[in-house]
């Protein structure tokens, strides 16, 4: 393995490192496949996965199953569905060392790919687990700055991540898997001015694909430059910028392993996937609202309180959420979802915030949009992880409540049981599935890392569900 060039150190590791993962690993990986499957079955009837069906469709079929869309396609255009559809609904993971959503990208990449090689759900697994962690370690060399100057981390860091895994999946050697990482720099891109529009989903089909398509390019032969993270004209200075040394030298406080430096000396250790964790998510809208939501029900719910019995909602939280909340009065409701106002207005009103809270119709309910004046954002300039968000509800007899959350709930601190996992995923899929079917998909899930082939698994999820 070559320690000192991050794309030579990152194949090496790829092509040499036995799948002998801890069991905790695998079964961390399994749930992610779960909880990534369970909200690209609805994502799939998503209007914005329908048009990228449509523009697709034309091309050809394929090996590769489109997600309850009754339909297969060649896997670089399955995965661009695929990936669409499970972050269509903003209700899949976050990953914090890469400030990614991870399993949207990585989990319909693999499914891909694997249909079409005959892969076992235990070799999806471990492309999974390999991929997540040089998409952790690509993400801490240029995060945070990356994400926080205006790129879909999702979207950049995912392509790379998402080829790793096919590379993986591919058993390319270290030559050509670190070519795969390469090539996958020249399709990464993605910027967060995308947000509340179609386009913030696409970006991780079209990190999907550009996995599939990377590693497939590589094991054609087709070779690319290896200085294309860190040399002159490396990802590192042109998407974090001209003062990336400057900025990588002066770090006073380092968050989630993100020191603006490729680990290539120990890639695998810590396994990033043990020791940051997914972030699997309780409600179906932007992780940045997560832990003010969480402090909101922690207050309100315990003392059976509503609407009209609270005068105020103070927030204070690190400015980089409520950059990503950049919506205080949304329209509609891809715009809700990118909304701290509508998040905790959902949650007052109602005593909870589901997919159902996600129409245009909702996003414009009176009873909603009154509570925005009385709910008051205060800004931090720190880290998440130096700040807890603090939610303080005022009523309006004078009394007052408040809390700290550090941690939201379906993170590593705070994980979701596994009956909490399967009653997401079929708050998800209940109405779009038969009972018969619906049981069928969750037997296939549960015995996936001893599936021998994943077209069991694929058959189920085939469809077409009602949309």
């Amino acid at each position: 393995m070559n320690e000192a060039n991050p794309l030579l150190g990152f194949g090496g590791w790829l092509a040499d490192t036995p799948p002998d993962w801890p069991p905790q690993a695998w079964e961390a990986a399994h749930r992610a496949f779960i909880d990534t499957i369970g909200v690209a079955i609805p994502g799939a009837a998503e209007p914005v996965t329908a048009k990228v069906l449509a523009t697709v469709a034309p091309w050809g079929t394929g090996a590769a199953t489109a997600i309850g869309l009754g339909t297969s396609l060649p896997a670089p255009w399955a995965a661009l569905v695929n990936g669409t559809a499970a972050h269509a609904l903003d209700f899949d993971d976050n990953f914090d060392p890469a400030k990614a959503h991870a399993s949207a990208v990585l989990v319909p990449t693999i499914l891909a790919l694997a249909e079409q090689e005959g892969a076992s759900g235990r070799q999806c697994l471990d492309a999974y687990v390999a991929g997540l962690q040089i998409l952790g370690r690509v993400g801490q060399g240029v995060n945070p700055v990356h994400r926080n100057r205006g790129w879909h981390a999702t979207a950049t860091v995912g392509a790379i991540g998402a080829a790793a895994a096919c590379a993986r999946l591919l058993k390319l050697d270290a030559r050509a898997a670190a070519h795969a990482l390469s090539l996958a720099t020249s399709m990464a891109a993605g910027f967060m001015s995308q947000f509340g529009t179609m386009a913030k989903p696409l970006h991780a089909g079209l990190a999907a694909k550009a996995g599939v398509l990377a590693a497939s390019l590589a094991r054609s032969g087709l070779d690319a430059g290896l200085a294309t993270l860190d040399g002159p004209t490396g990802m590192n200075r042109l998407m974090v910028g001209p003062d990336y040394e400057t900025l990588r030298d002066t770090l006073t406080h380092v968050e989630h392993g993100q020191t603006l430096r490729f680990e290539t000396q120990r890639v695998g250790e810590p396994l990033l996937l043990l020791s940051s964790g997914l972030k699997l998510k309780r409600f179906p809208n932007c992780g940045s609202a997560h832990r003010a939501m969480d402090g909101l029900a922690d207050i309100v719910d315990p003392l059976g309180l509503g609407p009209d019995e609270v005068a105020a909602i103070h927030v204070r939280a690190p400015v980089t959420h409520f950059n990503n909340l950049m919506y205080t009065d949304p329209k509609d409701a891809l715009e809700a979802k990118f909304s701290l106002e509508y998040g905790l207005a959902c949650l007052l009103v109602s005593g909870s915030c589901t997919l159902a809270d996600f129409t245009d119709e909702a996003a414009m309910r009176p009873d909603i949009r009154a509570l925005y004046p009385r709910i008051h954002r205060h800004p931090v300039d720190k880290a998440e992880g130096e700040f807890p968000t603090e939610v303080k509800v005022v009523l309006r007899d004078g009394q007052s409540f408040e809390n700290a959350v550090p941690w939201p709930s379906g993170s590593l601190a705070v994980p979701f049981t596994e009956g909490q996992l399967w009653a997401k995923f079929e708050g998800c899929t209940a109405a779009l599935l038969a009972p018969l079917a619906l049981d069928t998909l969750r037997q296939a899930l549960a015995i996936l890392p001893q599936s021998p082939r994943i077209t069991p698994l694929m058959a189920a999820l085939a469809g077409p569900f009602p949309s």
